[in-house]
């Protein structure tokens, strides 16, 4: 394979057999010998044979590999010429640029190769195959195959394939080289090597273990490399072949990989398939589609791409559930479960297509059990509670089907239909028991896809149950089923705005992401969450921002964990092992652990919520993480990723929040969802302003709907604020407040609150004021939301203004503060209109405003004497201190008392006008003024 393609897993028992009816020999110390020394004198010989107008050479002995050679492949027929020293090197056909041009300049001139064309086919007597066992990617060899006096010699590390030669004596083990197993060989026998040798046999085995970061490396690859490197193998010289710069048409190429790519669910395993069209061959396909794999993090990836007259294909996949060699086999070409690739001929790039997806809907197994389909916790009733009572649960969860259980004990099972049916009729006072259904089929923990697909499919179950031992672990339901098979939530398409087509990534590995994204305390802390997981039997999942932010490429630290367990619990675990302490709240199930050094993470158990009426706290249940997430508000904000130490980096994307971040739009979760919390439509211009992303159709008609039915009656005017608050605390919150404007949300904070021409242009000088404030760089920190607070209620009535701080629950020092300077504003206004003072004075008039109150004003006068008075106040003024203290005043002779305060005060106030610059400058005016002789004294007389 070439550089970065991945190589079978080391799975297959190796194979060192004699086979067959063809006088096959023993892998035996006899055969060593023979393939040490060579063959007899007759095999040995090579002569010179003439064939019309041209020579050939009759080589007895012939060793080749597979066309399109590789590094592995050149480096195998190296290492083989050792065992086979009369051979003859020549390839089968051609071979990789990569190899091609590292040949052409120094492969050709060290070592012996002859060509193919140079060769009488018919005067050899043993062909000896590297790094392939396959008769169609041998070429014009493969027409010795079934000669039965020519010895077939195997060296091979793919698995077997019901396509492959049998040979005479064959070398089959999992190595992640053919060069590997030849290495060894050559080491056991004590054979020597020269550095070059040692330098491309080491070369070969780097290249088809991706420097040993493949999965399918081996010890055996290691003890090989580190025996080549004490022979003299350079390193310099293998990692300047191993890197390679792209050509502008492969960087052309790679664009067309990526922008073709189509994602697709078959038998419920995810995989990409992508096309390209090029006049002319370009090298190094598989060199790209393995870079195309990484750049987007992807498990299986099938590219197809048509060259000239023919089709290439070239597969890679990281999951056990898809052996991309099988189906590279059937399309004639070959690899390794995990990396392959195949030449077509004859056919059209849309027939190769059509037959590589047959072919995938007919080998893909997925691997899936029954306990990843489930959801759980399970919803139940007893069988003695009533019809309106299961009516009541079935509206609550939005679930269509209920469990009916005893003690612990599965009863049956009842419908949506049959409840609403029996309700219908007045029976909402029976027992469920009288109607449930009783007759169910049930599947194991351990059950597989295809087993629950043909129960749930062929006996058109509703609900399957998954039980072990008699304890009812989740249940299956038809949706769930559908969702895994086709990829994407089946629902209907209204309800995510979705777009025709449109598919979601449901699970991908991204920890190399969190690597690059985010600092190294984070990823060690949540590695932490992981081990402390698994030694609780927990699953662990970073949910929230800043998961959607990782992918936005947006600074977040918020840390924020679901637990599918004891949340509390395992929070005081963490914080045993690792320091700590936690805050818990029971009644939700969540707790803020503080760590050591005062950062903080909030961790919640896994739930459901259901709202008694509009607008109303949520009732809290324990649940999984599937149900939890979907109680979130927007899909962008329902990303998971598993932090258990077995699947670190696993993202999980129920509800396709990766395709509407790709696509910039923000969707509910479904249509009742502004219903149940109307503070969400809040949430969705707040994010929708500030990603620059757009409402979905959908959930632009269902916020509008809010409005109109008036959801906001019941919440709570503090809840509302808080919402405000988050948005007046955004970079530019003006937009978000237009666009609460044209979803007449203001009324809702107050109805004295309109945005008129005259508020829009104070919002507007406010934004400049508080960028001018901005790049000051003062030290004193200043909440730029307090400003737009102060803006958005400037034209309010003083009484109405205090009536709205009690009702948002502004009752602290701070907030009356803030109330208690506005009722001073026109005074201070007019106080600065006539103001004709010296620079203490304008401090004294200005000081005991907060930072934003007078930001505010700034931005509020239209005076050009006011707003050059506030702008020179926090110039030039504010911040102003004294630099003598208290025990210089004492060193200085004077006694601690009052006089400790008008000496300070007449200091701030000389500092302010210019009198003094220096501390000395301050020891000098004390002394004159305060002194004996000073005028302060002589008063004090």
């Amino acid at each position: 394979m070439v550089l970065g393609f991945f190589v079978f897993s080391a799975s297959l028992c190796s194979r060192v057999k004699a086979q067959g009816s063809r006088g096959r020999i023993h892998y035996t110390e006899k055969l060593q010998s023979d393939m040490i020394h060579g063959m007899p004198e007759k095999a040995k010989s090579t002569t010179r044979v003439k064939r019309g107008n041209r020579s050939r050479q009759a080589f007895k002995e012939v060793i080749t590999t597979h066309i399109n050679a590789d590094f592995d492949a050149l480096a195998s027929m190296i290492a083989a010429k050792k065992l086979y020293p009369d051979a003859a090197l020549v390839f089968s056909g051609s071979q990789e640029k990569n190899l091609r041009d590292f040949f052409l300049h120094s492969a050709s001139y060290i070592f012996d190769f002859t060509k193919l064309k140079q060769i009488d086919v018919e005067e050899i007597e043993r062909l000896i195959l590297v790094d392939t066992r396959q008769r169609d990617r041998i070429g014009k060899f493969s027409a010795l195959i079934d000669r039965k006096d020519v010895e077939i010699h195997i060296f091979d590390h793919h698995p077997a394939s019901k396509e492959d030669i049998r040979g005479h004596m064959e070398v089959v083990r999992p190595a992640g080289s053919t060069t590997t197993i030849l290495t060894e060989i050559i080491r056991e026998k004590g054979i020597s090597i020269s550095p070059d040798e040692a330098t491309i046999m080491c070369l070969g085995i780097h290249e088809d273990t991706g420097s040993f970061t493949f999965n399918s490396t081996t010890p055996e690859d290691y003890r090989a490399a580190a025996w080549l490197a004490e022979q003299g193998a350079s390193h310099n010289l293998i990692a300047d072949l191993l890197t390679r710069e792209l050509t502008a048409e492969q960087v052309w190429l790679l664009n067309d990989i990526t922008q073709s790519a189509t994602t697709r669910v078959i038998n419920g395993v995810e995989l990409v398939v992508t096309k390209v069209i090029r006049d002319e061959y370009v090298g190094d396909f598989a060199v790209l589609v393995h870079k195309f794999m990484e750049m987007e993090n992807l498990n299986v990836v099938f590219a197809l791409a048509q060259m000239e007259n023919r089709i290439y294909l070239v597969a890679r996949s990281r999951s056990e559930e898809v052996n991309v060699g099988e189906i590279a086999v059937a399309l004639g070409g070959g690899g390794h479960p995990h990396a392959a690739s195949a030449t077509i001929k004859n056919k059209t790039l849309n027939q190769v297509e059509r037959s590589l997806l047959a072919l995938l809907r007919k080998r893909i197994n997925p691997l899936r059990k029954a306990r990843d389909m489930m959801s759980s916790p399970v919803i139940q009733i007893s069988p003695e509670e009533t019809i309106k009572k299961a009516a009541n649960l079935m509206t609550r969860y939005n679930i269509n089907v209920l469990l009916v259980m005893d003690d612990g004990m599965l009863k049956g099972y009842i419908t949506r239909q049959v409840v609403e049916k029996a309700v219908f009729f007045g029976l909402g006072h029976v027992k469920v028991n009288d109607y449930m259904n009783i007759e169910f089929s049930t599947v194991h923990p351990n059950t597989p896809l295809k087993e629950v697909q043909d129960l749930i499919i062929k006996r058109k179950l509703r609900i399957l149950p998954v039980v072990d031992k008699n304890k009812v672990m989740g249940v299956i339901t038809r949706t769930d089923l559908l969702n895994i098979l086709v990829g994407e939530p089946l629902v209907p398409e209204s309800l995510y705005d979705a777009k025709p087509g449109a598919r979601v990534m449901r699970k991908k590995n991204v920890k190399t992401l969190l690597k690059e994204r985010l600092p190294r305390k984070i990823i060690k802390l949540l590695k932490d969450f992981g081990r402390t997981a698994d030694m609780l039997g927990y699953n662990v999942y970073l949910v929230g921002g800043l998961v959607r932010d990782v992918f936005l490429k947006r600074e977040n630290l918020d840390v924020d964990i679901v637990v599918e367990g004891d949340g509390i619990k395992f929070a005081h675990e963490f914080a045993e092992h690792y320091g700590g302490r936690v805050r818990s709240h029971r009644k939700f199930r969540t707790a803020v652990l503080i760590l050591p050094d005062g950062f903080k993470v909030d961790v919640a158990t896994a739930r459901m919520e259901y709202y008694e009426s509009p607008g109303a706290p949520p009732i809290v249940r324990t649940s999984s993480l599937k149900l939890d997430l979907f109680r979130r508000d927007f899909t962008i904000n329902t990303l998971a990723i598993k932090l258990n130490q077995r699947h670190y980096g696993t993202l999980i994307d129920y509800f396709g929040a990766l395709n509407d971040l790709k696509e910039k739009v923000i969707r509910v979760l479904h249509n009742l969802s502004f219903v149940e919390d109307p503070t969400r439509v809040f949430r969705a211009i707040r994010f929708e302003q500030r990603f620059g992303f757009r409402i979905g159709k959908l959930t632009l008609s269902l916020m509008k709907n809010a409005v109109r039915i008036n959801c906001f009656k019941d919440v709570s005017t503090r809840r509302l604020f808080q919402e405000l608050n988050l948005i007046l605390r955004e970079e530019d919150p003006i937009r978000a407040i237009e666009r609460m404007n044209e979803f007449d949300l203001l009324q809702y904070i107050s109805p004295e609150i309109r945005l008129t021409p005259e508020l829009q242009g104070l919002l507007e000088e406010i934004k400049k004021v508080v960028a001018w404030y901005s790049l000051l760089f003062l030290e004193e920190p200043f909440e730029p939301w307090k400003v737009y607070w102060h803006g958005l209620t400037a034209f309010i009535d003083l009484k109405t203004l205090k009536t709205l701080g009690e009702r948002v629950g502004k009752e602290d020092i701070d907030a009356r503060q803030m109330i208690s300077q506005r009722e001073r504003a026109a005074m201070l206004l007019e106080s600065l209109n006539r103001f004709d003072g010296d620079n203490y004075q304008l401090y004294t008039l200005l000081n005991p405003y907060d930072t934003e109150t007078l930001l505010y004003y700034l931005a509020k006068a239209r005076a050009q004497k006011v707003r050059r008075l506030i702008s020179g106040y926090f110039t030039r003024l504010k911040g102003t201190r004294v630099e003598l203290k208290g025990k210089d005043l004492m060193d200085m002779g004077f006694k601690p008392g009052l006089i400790f305060k008008d000496i300070f005060e007449e200091l701030l106030k000389a500092r302010l006008n210019n009198l003094v610059k220096t501390r000395e400058d301050e020891k000098k005016f004390v002394e004159e003024t305060f002194g004996e002789t000073g005028p302060a004294a002589r008063a004090a007389h």
